[in-house]
C-alpha cells in the first residue's frame, strides 16, 4: 500500500510508513544532521537491525528501552527502530540531574539505557542505582559501543502487529512543577498527530529544522509527521540562533517547531533580515506563553504562517492559533482543534459559564493512558463530565471570549491567593514588560505573615537600556541600570490594582529555564529569601 494510502487508515504505525517511503523514495533524505545524510531506504534497514538486535536481546512488545543523549542520527534511528518491534522508549532528559534519571529509568523499568559519552560522564554518580545495560550511541566508552552492539547489516526481525493503544512512548513532564512523572502516550494518540499535521502543509516536500532536543515532545509532534510523511528533517545538536537562520536558507526549510525564547532570540538576531527565509510555508511554537507582541513582529518579517499550538505532552484538548488568519487574537491560543472537547471547570469540578475563568479541561482522541506506574497520579489528573465522559485537566486557568478564543491566564499553581483574592501572575508580568529596561519578567506568590501570599517579581534587565525611573543605587549585577528593585516596584505598582500590588522586585541575570524555555518558577520561588517578613 502507498503511503498516501496507508495515512487515510483508521490506523497504521510510523514503522509502516516509513518502510513505504523507504520502497517508494529510497534514495530521498530522511535526516540530516552537520554533513551526515541518511536516505529513506538506509533509514529503514537501520530500524530493521535495531528491531531485530531488540529481539534478540529478549526485549517484549509493550516494554520500554531508555535513551538519554543529545540529538543524533543513531537515537533517531533507535527511537523509530524500537517502535517497529512494539518497543516503548522512554526518551529522557540529560540535562536532569543523575538521581531523577536514574528515577525515571526505573520507573520505565528499562533494561537497556542509550547514552553517549556526556550523558554517561553525567550518570557515573549513580550507575549502580540504574539497572539498565548502557549502550553508547557515539561509540565511546560510556556503555556497550552501538555498532558492536547492533546486529549485523541485513537483520530482519520478526513482524510486530502494534496495536493502538500499546504505548508508544514515556514522556517524563519536564519537572518545572516537582517530581517528573511519566506519560504513557499510545501508538493511537501519536497516529491522530500525524492525521492533524497533514493539515499544516507536512508532506514529501516539507523540510523541517529540528532545533529543540528529541526527548521533548515538542520536538517529537513535528519530527515524526516529517519523517514519516516522506519529508526531511535537519537536526541540531544545540540551538544557536546564527546556525539555524543558515541551516534554514541553506536547505530551504519549509517548516519549524520552535519555543517562544528561541523566536525571540532569532527575531533579535542582527542578520535575521538578510537571510532567505521564503520557502517557509509554516512556523509552529509551543510549550510556554507566547507573547503577541512576538507574534506580530513574526508575522510582519517572517514569510509563511504562524501556528501556535496549546496542549499537554498528557494530551487531552489542544488549542490551535492560526495567527496569520487571526490577528486581532494574537493575545489568545486560539480555539479547540477539531474533535476536541475543552471546558472550564471552577474548584468544585463544575463547568463555568462562557467568559468565566476557570480551570482549562479536555478531552480528545490525543490522550495519555496515564503516568506510568502511578495510577494516584493519574487520578488527580483526570475530570469525569456527569455523563462519565473522560477529560484530561491541564492546572491552567483561562477564559474563553464569546468568538470561542482561548485566553489563559495563568497556571493554576501558580496564582497567588493575598488576601482571598485571586492574583493572576501574568497580568503583573505584562506591566513588567512594558517597561523599558525590563526584558523579561515572572512573579511567583511567596509565604506572607500579613496576607497569605504575596506576589514578587523576578526580572532582566535590557543591556544599556533607558530608564522611567529616576536614577538612584546600581542593580546588583546590572551596574549599567539606572533603576533600583524599590523604583521597579513602585513603578509597577502604580499601575497595578491594590490586590495586584508586588511585595518585592529581584533583578537577576537570567530567568532559569528548562531546556524547551520554560521558566522554572519553582526555582524563583525557593530562592527568595526576604531580609524581613513581607
Amino acid at each position: 500500500m502507498s503511503p498516501t494510502g496507508l495515512i487515510e487508515q483508521p490506523f497504521a504505525t510510523y514503522a509502516e510508513l516509513i518502510r513505504e517511503q523507504a520502497r517508494t523514495r529510497p534514495g530521498h533524505p530522511a535526516l540530516i544532521q552537520d554533513r551526515r545524510s541518511v536516505s529513506f531506504a538506509t533509514l529503514d534497514a537501520m530500524m530493521d537491525r535495531v528491531a531485530a538486535t531488540l529481539q534478540r536481546d529478549g526485549i517484549r512488545p509493550t516494554e520500554a528501552v531508555a535513551i538519554c543523549a543529545g540529538a543524533s542520527l543513531e537515537y533517531a534511528a533507535v527511537f523509530l527502530g524500537a517502535l517497529r518491534a512494539g518497543v516503548a522508549v522512554a526518551p529522557l532528559a540529560p540535562s536532569s540531574t543523575p538521581q531523577s534519571l536514574a528515577d525515571m529509568a526505573a520507573n520505565a523499568e528499562a533494561e537497556l539505557m542509550f547514552v553517549d559519552a556526556a550523558t554517561a560522564r553525567e550518570l557515573a554518580a549513580v550507575r549502580a542505582d540504574i539497572k539498565a545495560r548502557f549502550i553508547a550511541l557515539d561509540d565511546s566508552t560510556g556503555g556497550e559501543a552501538f555498532s558492536r552492539w547492533l546486529a549485523p547489516a541485513g537483520s530482519v526481525p520478526t513482524p510486530v502487529q502494534v496495536r493502538p493503544e500499546w504505548p508508544f512512548n514515556i514522556i517524563y513532564s519536564s519537572g518545572t512543577t516537582g517530581t517528573p512523572k511519566g506519560i504513557v502516550q499510545p501508538h493511537g494518540m501519536r497516529w491522530s498527530h500525524v492525521q492533524r499535521a497533514r493539515r499544516q502543509g507536512y508532506g514529501p516536500g516539507s523540510v523541517t529544522v529540528i532545533a529543540t532536543p528529541l526527548y521533548s515532545n515538542t520536538t517529537l509532534v513535528s519530527f515524526f509527521p516529517t519523517v514519516t510523511l516522506g519529508g526531511t528533517v535537519v537536526l541540531m545538536a544545540k540551538f544557536d540562533a546564527a546556525k539555524y537562520l543558515a541551516l534554514a536558507e541553506k536547505h530551504r526549510a519549509t517548516h519549524t517547531m520552535l519555543v517562544p525564547v528561541q523566536y525571540q532570540r532569532l527575531m533579535a538576531h542582527p542578520d535575521f533580515d538578510r537571510h532567505d527565509l521564503s520557502s517557509f510555508r509554516m512556523k509552529l511554537c509551543t510549550s510556554a506563553p507566547f507573547p503577541a507582541a512576538l507574534k506580530a513582529d513574526i508575522l510582519k518579517r517572517w514569510p509563511g504562517g504562524l501556528v501556535e499550538y496549546y496542549g499537554m505532552t498528557e494530551g487531552g484538548g489542544t488549542c490551535i492559533l492560526a495567527a496569520h488568519e487571526h490577528p486581532d487574537k494574537l493575545a489568545t491560543v486560539g480555539t479547540p482543534a477539531e474533535g476536541h472537547d475543552m471546558r472550564l471547570i471552577d474548584e468544585a469540578g463544575h463547568e463555568v459559564a462562557r467568559g468565566e475563568i476557570g480551570e482549562v479541561v479536555g478531552h480528545s482522541p490525543a490522550m495519555m493512558s496515564g503516568y506510568h506506574r502511578q495510577p494516584d497520579k493519574t487520578r488527580e489528573a483526570e475530570w469525569y463530565a456527569p455523563d462519565g465522559k473522560r477529560f484530561i485537566r491541564t492546572g491552567d486557568v483561562g477564559r474563553f471570549d464569546e468568538d470561542g478564543f482561548l485566553t489563559l491566564m495563568d497556571r493554576k499553581k501558580d496564582m497567588v491567593i493575598s488576601g482571598g483574592f485571586n492574583v493572576y501572575p501574568s497580568d503583573l508580568e505584562a506591566v513588567l514588560i512594558q517597561h523599558p529596561a525590563v526584558s523579561e519578567a515572572a512573579v511567583v506568590g511567596v509565604a506572607s505573615e500579613r496576607w497569605g501570599e504575596t506576589p514578587v517579581a523576578f526580572v532582566t534587565l535590557r543591556v544599556g537600556a533607558g530608564s522611567l525611573c529616576v536614577p538612584g543605587n546600581p542593580l546588583r549585577g546590572q551596574a549599567t541600570a539606572k533603576c533600583t528593585t524599590d523604583e521597579l516596584r513602585e513603578w509597577a505598582n502604580a499601575q497595578l490594582g491594590k490586590t495586584q500590588r508586588l511585595a518585592a522586585v529581584e533583578i537577576v541575570d537570567a530567568l532559569p529555564r528548562s531546556a524547551i524555555g520554560k521558566i522554572l518558577k519553582r526555582e524563583l520561588r525557593d530562592s527568595f529569601a526576604p531580609a524581613e517578613p513581607l
